[in-house]
């Protein structure tokens, strides 16, 4: 059974280091317990924030809400060639963890957004780009919860609305959906983008 907790520092959930708090605090570990809490909390009716690693956000005060935080890790092999391959990441590893998981297998594609702060979950939201490369040019697709219905989601890149630093996770989608894993495609003969 997921945890709810109350007034729960987020000093170590944002970079900044900000000692506020949060009036109730989820971190989730399966999509099972995002799905348990639709039944719990009416996320229609209660101010919810998605929070990843906190490094694109400020606080400035004390959240009177609930602060989601999707805490599952693991990286699947989901399918592979000559060319290619083909992972499944859950939304709580960490960005630059992955991208380094990713150079020291010699696959190809992420290697200019190393050092981004944040959670793969968060990667998409933020459409994060550095040196000429955005991550949308390696998201197949990702999954997720929707808040409203607690369905499970799977939502494929060209459904995204990806444009610079923005997504439908920014707009539309907005704290009413929970992205549990992103689907990525990489080279395994990568040509470097110098």
């Amino acid at each position: 059974m997921v945890e709810i907790k109350h007034n729960q520092s987020l000093k170590e959930l944002n970079s900044f280091g900000m000692d506020v708090q949060a009036e109730s605090y989820i971190c989730l570990n399966n999509v099972d317990e995002i799905q348990e809490l639709i039944g719990i909390l009416n996320f229609d009716q209660e101010k919810t924030l998605v929070l990843g690693e906190g490094s694109n956000i400020l606080f400035t005060g004390n959240f009177n809400g609930i602060v989601i935080h999707p805490c599952m890790k693991g990286i699947e092999l989901l399918k592979e060639d000559e060319l290619s391959i083909e992972l499944k990441v859950a939304a709580g590893e960490n960005w630059d963890e992955f991208v380094d998981y990713c150079a020291k297998k010699n696959y190809g594609g992420l290697e200019n957004l190393s050092l981004i702060p944040g959670s793969v979950g968060s990667a998409p939201v933020q459409n994060i780009g550095a040196y000429g490369v955005e991550v949308r040019e390696r998201i197949i697709s990702l999954e997720g919860v929707d808040l409203k219905t607690g369905e499970l989601r799977k939502i494929y890149a060209g459904d995204c609305d990806f444009g610079y630093r923005k997504s439908i996770f920014k707009q539309e989608l907005k704290n009413q959906f929970v992205i549990t894993s992103v689907h990525f495609k990489l080279d395994k003969h990568p040509i470097f983008n110098l």
